[in-house]
């Protein structure tokens, strides 16, 4: 089974742009309300603080999920693989769960750094490994490339966003998306329809977007500091959006609210 349909590992805690006390304080809210899967990045700075919390938690390794993403400026013969040690190195690990690159290069070239992905799953520092921020002709491109499965494509993923063409890319390539900036950093709660559709489940406005996600077959990253917030964004399992509902919901993809956008980072595609 793809390690992100596992269903402990469907909701996942995402780490950026947390350090210092706030990370900490934020990963032990996220353990106690249930997380075992939790993800960081090169670029994020916060591997080494994100190992210690989660080599001090309690919780077992076998049962965690952690996920780290390598930075595009690290796509080179010479750094890729020493970048991926280091970040084991950082978080106290001899293996990631799952090993993503954070963004496509710069020109669009895509297969290099592919196969440099799958020489780090190949030695055994991942044991499975995916792409980040992916459009659907590079996801094609990658099921080409790569010898094995991606288990995932993690995108901007949320209702005020149309990502149909990547999710049938997803269906085509075997590829499975998972979200980031899944409540597109508040920019749903302008949207009242979250709130009413909560009240005829007893949910928040949190809650019904990322259960619509979910329902959409794609695996959650979520990120908090409150503790509240941490719990409840957790708290999604018991209740199922009709279809009704979720066709209200897919509607608000005509909103096109995007917080990545073409040009706003080197890497940035143009998206799909």
């Amino acid at each position: 089974m793809n390690i992100y349909f596992q269903k402990s590992f469907q909701r996942s805690f995402g780490t950026y742009p947390l350090k210092g006390d706030t990370l900490r304080q934020a990963l032990d809210a996220a353990i106690g309300a249930g997380y075992r899967a939790f993800d960081t990045a090169q670029m994020y700075g916060n591997e080494a603080e994100t190992g210690a919390a989660l080599a001090a938690c309690g919780v077992a390794r076998e049962d965690l999920c952690i996920t780290t993403k390598v930075h595009p400026d690290n796509y080179s013969e010479e750094t890729f693989l020493p970048s991926v040690e280091a970040s084991l190195k950082a978080l106290q690990i001899d293996r990631v769960d799952v090993l993503l690159l954070h963004w496509p290069p710069v020109g669009g070239d895509v297969a290099p750094s592919l196969r440099l992905l799958q020489s780090a799953r190949d030695r055994g520092l991942a044991d499975t490994i995916g792409v980040s921020n992916y459009t659907a002709r590079m996801m094609h491109v990658a099921r080409t490339v790569v010898d094995g499965p991606l288990v995932t494509n993690q995108v901007e993923f949320h209702p005020l966003v149309d990502q149909r063409k990547l999710l049938a890319a997803a269906s085509e390539t075997g590829i499975p998306l998972s979200s980031y900036a899944s409540i597109a950093r508040g920019e749903v709660f302008k949207h009242g329809l979250f709130a009413e559709i909560g009240q005829t489940y007893g949910k928040s406005s949190a809650q019904v977007v990322l259960r619509w996600i979910l329902q959409k077959g794609v695996p959650l990253n979520t990120m908090s500091t409150k503790p509240e917030n941490i719990r409840t964004n957790f708290d999604i399992m018991d209740f199922m959006l009709s279809s009704i509902d979720m066709e209200r919901i897919d509607a608000l993809n005509a909103t096109g609210y995007r917080i990545v956008k073409p040009g706003q980072l080197p890497w940035a595609p143009e998206w799909d």
